[in-house]
């Protein structure tokens, strides 16, 4: 390949089913890439659920996959959710949401589109 490269960034191998964490730790969160506007995350859950009374709101909209295991998502407007290991949805910015149900363990990947930078 020629050309200079597009970054100085190592090239590393990120193991997506790697579990990195156990029962001890409900839900642990890896940044696999971050970028001006976009944000990739690996998250690993062990039976974690979102108190009712603290739903997650956020500024930009975020498409989840379960990688493995399986989940349940109760989603404003929409109501619950469930997703099995392969299975995909957008959660659109402000939509009031959160995770009612999670196998020991799941594999997540969300990708966060319209994120601002933070420090």
């Amino acid at each position: 390949m020629s050309g200079a490269a597009c970054s100085n960034l190592p090239v590393e191998v990120v193991n997506l089913l790697a579990i990195k964490s156990g029962a001890q730790e409900p839900e642990r969160f890896d940044d696999l890439l971050r970028r001006p506007g976009i944000r990739i995350e690996r998250i690993e859950s062990h039976g974690h659920t979102t108190p009712p009374d603290e739903p997650y709101v956020q500024a930009w909209d975020e498409w989840v996959l379960v990688v493995t295991g399986e989940a349940e998502l109760e989603i404003e407007g929409e109501g619950r959710r469930r997703l099995a290991a392969g299975e995909a949805l957008l959660i659109p910015a402000g939509t009031a949401h959160r995770v009612t149900y999670t196998a020991d363990p799941t594999v997540w990947l969300a990708i966060h589109l319209g994120e601002a930078e933070t420090d």
